[in-house]
């Protein structure tokens, strides 16, 4: 398998929810798949894009809605997992390159509905968590929300939280701050 360090593809997922517990026979499952490439020698992030998924093992509740704006209709419009997955390989070569999002829940998100699904996992094992990067890189003494890292470094929070895209946009302008410091 060749390594490719070229690009970090920065990953935000967003999952149906529910204010309480799930409703008797449903569980969480991914219905979007944000994903932003950072360009490592530039320290830039190219453009975001989103891929709506079809949730098979539950529904967009109101306040998943109320949460992300995604609706039942707009994701029925969406992919499989599968194809969602298979995009991910195939346009942007996930399996060869280092992949990132804000904490672990994107990763163990999936895992988990890989595993569900009997789907081929779209990820090498090179996972950067830009949470925890970015608490280290600014000495903080805890890690802090992706609205909260944006703020300390005088972002503004572009496009609407709990987007797929729009979060991934958002974490990798943090990682290409992280970056470009690196290198003062």
């Amino acid at each position: 398998m060749t390594k490719l360090l070229d690009r970090v593809l920065v990953v935000d997922i967003e999952a149906t929810c529910w204010e309480k517990k799930p409703p008797a026979g449903q569980e969480s499952e991914i219905i979007e798949i944000g994903i932003c490439p950072v360009v490592v020698e530039t320290r830039e992030p190219l453009e975001k894009y989103s891929i709506l998924v079809q949730p098979q093992r539950s529904t967009v509740s109101e306040f998943c809605t109320q949460l992300t704006t995604l609706t039942q209709t707009q994701v029925d419009d969406g992919v499989s997992f599968f194809e969602a997955c298979q995009r991910l390989r195939k346009e942007f070569l996930s399996r060869d390159r280092v992949w990132a999002s804000y904490g672990d829940y994107d990763r163990r998100m999936f895992e988990k509905q890989c595993q569900a699904l009997g789907v081929k996992y779209p990820f090498g094992t090179r996972h950067l968590n830009v949470k925890t990067l970015f608490a280290i890189a600014l000495s903080l003494p805890k890690e802090v929300g992706m609205p909260t890292a944006l703020e300390l470094l005088n972002l503004p929070l572009e496009g609407t939280h709990h987007r797929g895209d729009d979060d991934a946009w958002n974490i990798a302008r943090l990682l290409c701050e992280i970056l470009r410091r690196s290198r003062s």
